[in-house]
């Protein structure tokens, strides 16, 4: 009889709870009765909330009975805010909630919710700092997702790019000061990501992927909005942190691989307050990891804090800290000589085994950064608001740098070491204030921002020269005869920091510092003729200021540029297919220069105009079938022109008027066909020639920062639904890319790294509170090469194993 009653009991205990809740739910489409898939919809006073699918509706149960709001968010549409009153055990149904346009930006506060298409998320405020959703943007951009990283367990920033069409690893992180981060082609340019949410944000080092919520490169000449100081001719690439949001919970993850990988990660996020205004979250990981090599190794940690604080409806501050330790040797390149012919034309004359280093693990390089930023938004009207933003970044090198240079001296392929030890440091400010504005004239919507810009950067160098340290063949063979010296000599230089130490205590140690500022005013303008039909128009007004070494104060210069863009946009079916083109803007300030033989007579200064780069752009952007096919296709012409180039019949004298054309196509589609199956993947095709230029050293060839003519890139990810397989997960990708040139001049001839396609597969366990997943890369064991000048071997197979806790 007890044991009856404590049964009744409880099932009347979990009756009385359970009837003390309840479900609110709805449907949200636009003014033009679409449904709208992916808004952001929240219970405010609680943790509740979710995201619309792909036919708008939403439902959130486990509501206490009461009264409520519903707080409603979308990109590119005016927050909404509904009363509701929920009664105990009901569902109450909203019905069809409308949203309608207009320019309010969201805060980085996201509200975790299952997405259909996982490997697409076009939404973001920073791209064209306003809140314009990619089917009516002219510019063309990819972004990497977080659940695309996770998907993959990428544990390093170069193994996430490989996501983004059209872009190619050329080097590697170095960590050496002023230019220690990676490297990448992009639309036949050079660039490093040096934006982190939207502002200047740098490193020496390597980014951990792990507090990465996604990665956004933007494509083409992008000055207009972001200036020259942290984009190229091809682009920018722009880091989006994880952000505080609406909800209590967090991760703890393990990854264990080949080479002695280990990284724990932690995500841990909060309110602080009775009222959900404020909110803080935490991202924090530790890593090492061996080379596949016979030396080399990298670790890190990092914490990174973020507190986001609602004021009011109009007023709101984020803040955003990252503090990064990193240690690693520099990765292993062999430089090629740029000036005479190379005595190897490919890997199979070269002869290179590439498990040697040619390093040791006492050779290391430390990189300290810090990156902040503080954001306010306040609402100045309906169709105005301001946003202040403040960053500043610090980022230092120290320790040991060496490198394998081809002089072609002592002939068989051998490469000279040389070393110095890195003491550098370089900080930077920005400040931005922006005015966005969501009006109408004429009946004419208009979506504008009009903003000020003052940028700063200060280089300290008080690093050692770099001395000669023994030579290497690629097999592996040594000697200490320096080709600088007419004895042969036969010295011993042992990797090990005391040997280095006295070598390097008769090079003299640097002492520059040099300073520049630079100020912008900008404004875009996004003007809808129709719905169907806009234009974007652009402009900025940049004016450099160069204090040079602070020790000379005859190296200062300033340069006044203006940088336009213009686009137009037109959507046959609205808000699903849209066919765009544009005309871009980039620019390089250019510093003076010293001309004329001292040795016959005084040198005069010689100015320069900023080089420019003039891209035009057309393409089709889609999305279909309820956002579950995501496509862009597009076609590009860049032509630099302005370019400076010492004179070849004179080292003492510079010439500008050189010319690069760099064209090409690319295609990248998100597609989820079914539930449960997502795909990425892209292809680009680019032509780059130095068209014009009094050098023919370089004329009417290929630039080696172009990389690969042709680059593509798979990845698709299946979890089952249903049945007894409910949960388990197979993922499964390439990466590849045609030959491209590590050297190509008039004088060294051609040298020519072969073509590669990389398999990798991954299978998975996902449960609602953790996930096992299994990841293996370069599946077949392909040996393959990078490089920029240079031979950069890349890891062979690994196999990585991964599990994650959610709580």
């Amino acid at each position: 009889m007890k044991k009856q009653l404590t049964i009744i009991l409880f099932f009347t205990l979990n009756i009385l709870g359970f009837s003390q809740s309840g479900t609110v739910k709805g449907i949200i489409k636009d003014y033009n009765d679409t449904s709208l898939f992916g808004v952001n919809v929240s219970v405010k006073t609680t943790t509740k909330g979710t995201q619309t699918n792909e036919s708008g509706i939403f439902e959130i149960s486990g509501i206490k009975d009461g009264n409520y709001v519903l707080a409603i968010s979308y990109l590119g549409f005016k927050t909404k805010e509904v009363a509701f009153t929920l009664n105990s055990n009901e569902t109450t149904d909203l019905g069809t909630i409308t949203l309608y346009e207009g320019d309010e930006i969201l805060d980085e506060i996201v509200i975790n919710g299952n997405r259909t298409n996982k490997f697409s998320r076009k939404e973001t405020a920073y791209v064209s700092k306003l809140a314009l959703k990619d089917i009516e943007n002219t510019q063309v951009y990819s972004t990497i997702t977080n659940e695309l990283l996770q998907s993959q367990v990428v544990t390093n920033f170069d193994d996430a790019l490989k996501n983004a069409a059209g872009v190619e690893n050329l080097w590697t992180s170095t960590g050496r000061g002023g230019d220690g981060a990676g490297y990448y082609s992009l639309r036949g340019f050079s660039v490093q990501p040096e934006l982190v949410n939207g502002l200047p944000g740098l490193t020496n080092g390597t980014i951990n992927p792990a507090n990465i919520e996604r990665i956004e490169v933007v494509k083409g000449p992008s000055a207009t909005l972001f200036g020259n100081s942290v984009t190229s001719y091809g682009g920018l690439i722009n880091v989006v942190t994880k952000k505080p949001y609406v909800g209590n919970g967090g991760e703890l993850s393990f990854t264990s691989g080949t080479y002695g990988l280990n990284q724990v990660t932690g995500d841990f996020n909060t309110a602080l307050d009775k009222e959900n205004n404020i909110y803080f979250r935490l991202n924090t990981s530790y890593a090492t990891e061996q080379s596949f090599q016979d030396a080399g190794f990298r670790k890190s940690f990092f914490v990174a804090p973020s507190l986001s604080y609602k004021v009011s409806n109009k007023l709101s501050f984020s803040f955003y800290g990252e503090i990064t330790q990193a240690e690693q040797t520099n990765p292993t390149f062999l430089f090629l000589n740029r000036s005479e012919p190379t005595e190897a034309a490919n890997l199979k004359e070269l002869n290179y085994n590439n498990k040697l280093s040619f390093t040791s693990n006492d050779l290391s390089l430390e990189n300290p950064t810090q990156n902040y930023r503080i954001q306010m938004d306040y609402k100045l009207s309906d169709t105005w608001q301001s946003q202040t933003l403040l960053s500043k970044s610090s980022t230092s090198t120290k320790g040991y740098y060496t490198y394998l240079f081809d002089y072609l001296v002592l002939g068989g392929n051998t490469f000279s070491r040389f070393l110095n030890k890195q003491n550098a440091n370089t900080q930077t400010t920005d400040f931005q204030q922006n005015f966005i504005g969501d009006f109408k004239i004429a009946s004419l919507r208009n979506r504008m921002v009009v903003g000020l810009d003052y940028f700063n950067a200060t280089e300290t160098n008080n690093s050692t020269g770099y001395a000669f340290y023994g030579n290497v063949t690629p097999q592996g063979d040594t000697s200490g005869d320096n080709p600088f010296t007419p004895d042969v000599e036969t010295d011993s230089y042992p990797l090990s920091t005391s040997a280095v130490d006295a070598v390097l205590a008769s090079q003299a140690i640097g002492n520059a510092k040099s300073k520049y500022h630079i100020y912008s005013v900008y404004a875009s303008n996004v003007l809808n003729f129709t719905q169907s039909f806009s234009a974007m128009i652009g402009l900025r007004l940049d004016r450099f200021d160069n204090e040079g070494s602070l020790a000379n104060p005859d190296d200062d210069y300033d340069q006044t540029t203006f940088s336009p863009k213009f686009g137009l946009l037109f959507q046959p079916i609205l808000n699903k297919l849209s066919l765009f083109a544009n005309y871009q803007n980039g620019f390089k300030n250019v510093a003076p220069a010293l001309v004329g033989d001292p040795g016959t007579g005084p040198q005069t200064l010689k100015t320069f105009n900023p080089e420019q780069a003039n891209q035009l752009e057309f393409g089709v952007k889609t999305n279909l079938f309820n956002s579950r096919l995501n496509a862009t296709v597009s076609y590009y012409d860049i032509k630099v022109t302005d370019r400076v180039i010492t004179d070849p019949d004179s080292p003492f004298n510079k010439i500008q008027g050189g010319e690069v054309v760099s064209r090409g196509f690319e295609i990248e589609i998100n597609a989820n066909p079914v539930n449960g199956l997502n795909i990425r993947g892209g292809f680009s095709n680019n032509y780059s020639e130095t068209t014009k230029s009094d050098n023919a050293n370089i004329l009417n060839r290929r630039p080696l920062e172009a990389g690969p003519r042709n680059l593509y890139n798979l990845w698709a990810n299946y979890e089952f639904q249903e049945g007894s397989l409910d949960g388990f997960g197979l993922g499964l990708g390439m990466n590849g890319a045609s030959d491209r040139f590590a050297i190509n001049y008039a004088s060294t001839g051609e040298f020519v790294l072969p073509s590669y396609t990389i398999a990798n597969t991954s299978i998975f366990y996902a449960a609602d509170k953790y996930t096992i997943s299994l990841k293996l890369n370069n599946a077949f064991n392909k040996e393959y090469y990078k490089g920029w000048s240079t031979i950069n071997p890349q890891a062979p197979r690994t196999l990585l194993a991964n599990v994650t806790y959610r709580f």
